[in-house]
Protein backbone atom coordinates (compact mmCIF):
# COMPACT_ATOMS: atom_id res chain seq x y z
CA UNK A 1 0.00 0.00 0.00
CA UNK A 2 1.47 3.70 -0.98
CA UNK A 3 0.08 6.35 0.95
CA UNK A 4 -0.71 9.42 -0.99
CA UNK A 5 -1.96 12.21 0.72
CA UNK A 6 -3.92 11.08 3.03
CA UNK A 7 -4.78 8.02 0.87
CA UNK A 8 -3.63 4.26 0.42
CA UNK A 9 -3.85 3.42 -2.83
CA UNK A 10 -3.12 -0.60 -3.86
CA UNK A 11 0.52 -1.39 -5.59
CA UNK A 12 -1.26 -3.16 -8.49
CA UNK A 13 -2.99 0.14 -9.74
CA UNK A 14 -2.32 2.75 -12.43
CA UNK A 15 -0.74 5.98 -10.99
CA UNK A 16 -3.46 7.20 -13.87
CA UNK A 17 -6.11 6.25 -12.08
CA UNK A 18 -5.23 6.72 -8.27
CA UNK A 19 -4.85 10.30 -9.53
CA UNK A 20 -7.87 10.39 -10.68
CA UNK A 21 -9.76 9.39 -7.87
CA UNK A 22 -9.11 12.73 -5.84
CA UNK A 23 -12.07 15.04 -6.75
CA UNK A 24 -10.98 17.82 -9.44
CA UNK A 25 -8.47 15.83 -10.91
CA UNK A 26 -9.59 14.79 -14.21
CA UNK A 27 -8.01 13.26 -17.45
CA UNK A 28 -6.19 16.22 -18.37
CA UNK A 29 -4.62 17.33 -15.39
CA UNK A 30 -3.26 13.57 -14.54
CA UNK A 31 -1.79 13.62 -17.43
CA UNK A 32 -0.25 16.89 -17.02
CA UNK A 33 1.10 16.34 -13.47
CA UNK A 34 2.49 12.69 -14.84
CA UNK A 35 4.42 14.82 -17.90
CA UNK A 36 6.14 16.91 -15.36
CA UNK A 37 7.19 14.44 -12.77
CA UNK A 38 8.13 11.79 -15.88
CA UNK A 39 5.77 9.45 -14.99
CA UNK A 40 4.67 6.70 -17.39
CA UNK A 41 1.13 6.27 -18.70
CA UNK A 42 1.41 2.58 -17.51
CA UNK A 43 3.06 3.26 -14.28
CA UNK A 44 1.71 1.58 -11.55
CA UNK A 45 1.66 3.00 -7.91
CA UNK A 46 4.07 0.24 -6.93
CA UNK A 47 6.57 0.52 -9.23
CA UNK A 48 7.20 4.34 -8.15
CA UNK A 49 10.40 4.87 -6.27
CA UNK A 50 10.08 6.95 -3.07
CA UNK A 51 11.06 10.46 -4.52
CA UNK A 52 8.65 10.10 -7.11
CA UNK A 53 5.76 9.89 -4.32
CA UNK A 54 6.91 12.72 -2.16
CA UNK A 55 6.81 14.62 -5.56
CA UNK A 56 3.60 13.53 -6.23
CA UNK A 57 2.28 14.72 -2.78
CA UNK A 58 3.92 18.04 -2.64
CA UNK A 59 2.42 18.58 -6.16
CA UNK A 60 -1.30 17.91 -4.94
CA UNK A 61 -0.97 19.58 -1.82
CA UNK A 62 -0.26 22.75 -3.62
CA UNK A 63 -3.50 21.92 -5.73
CA UNK A 64 -6.73 22.88 -5.16
CA UNK A 65 -8.63 19.35 -5.01
CA UNK A 66 -10.90 17.31 -2.44
CA UNK A 67 -12.51 19.55 0.17
CA UNK A 68 -11.19 22.61 -0.42
CA UNK A 69 -12.61 22.49 -4.34
CA UNK A 70 -15.78 21.29 -2.50
CA UNK A 71 -16.29 24.21 -0.53
CA UNK A 72 -14.92 26.93 -3.05
CA UNK A 73 -17.92 25.38 -5.13
CA UNK A 74 -20.42 25.20 -2.20
CA UNK A 75 -19.21 29.05 -1.54
CA UNK A 76 -19.74 29.72 -5.23
CA UNK A 77 -23.67 28.71 -5.34
CA UNK A 78 -24.04 30.51 -1.88
CA UNK A 79 -22.87 33.70 -2.98
CA UNK A 80 -25.07 33.47 -5.61
CA UNK A 81 -27.49 32.98 -3.75
CA UNK A 82 -27.39 35.88 -1.49
CA UNK A 83 -26.71 38.12 -4.26
CA UNK A 84 -29.77 36.94 -6.06
CA UNK A 85 -28.60 36.80 -9.38
CA UNK A 86 -30.05 34.31 -12.04
CA UNK A 87 -28.17 31.19 -11.51
CA UNK A 88 -28.22 31.86 -7.77
CA UNK A 89 -32.37 32.02 -7.60
CA UNK A 90 -32.24 28.85 -10.00
CA UNK A 91 -30.33 27.08 -7.73
CA UNK A 92 -32.34 28.09 -5.09
CA UNK A 93 -35.24 26.13 -6.93
CA UNK A 94 -33.42 23.29 -7.83
CA UNK A 95 -34.21 23.57 -11.23
CA UNK A 96 -31.79 23.52 -14.60
CA UNK A 97 -29.26 26.73 -13.94
CA UNK A 98 -27.79 27.06 -17.88
CA UNK A 99 -30.68 27.19 -19.79
CA UNK A 100 -31.62 23.68 -20.42
CA UNK A 101 -35.53 23.21 -21.09
CA UNK A 102 -37.85 22.81 -18.06
CA UNK A 103 -40.86 21.39 -19.84
CA UNK A 104 -39.89 18.24 -19.66
CA UNK A 105 -36.36 15.95 -17.85
CA UNK A 106 -35.82 18.57 -14.61
CA UNK A 107 -35.30 15.38 -12.69
CA UNK A 108 -31.42 15.51 -13.02
CA UNK A 109 -31.45 19.27 -12.01
CA UNK A 110 -33.52 18.69 -9.39
CA UNK A 111 -30.59 16.30 -7.68
CA UNK A 112 -27.69 18.73 -8.66
CA UNK A 113 -29.12 21.89 -7.99
CA UNK A 114 -28.74 21.81 -4.05
CA UNK A 115 -26.84 24.21 -1.96
CA UNK A 116 -24.76 21.57 -0.36
CA UNK A 117 -23.22 20.60 -3.96
CA UNK A 118 -20.99 17.12 -3.33
CA UNK A 119 -19.05 15.53 -5.50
Amino acid sequence: MVFILGLNFPESRLVKSALQSFYGLGPQHTQRLMAKLYIHDSARVGSLADRQVLDLTAELSNMTIENDLRRKVQDNIKRLRDMGAYRGRRHAMQMPVRGQRTRTQTATAGKLNRVERFG
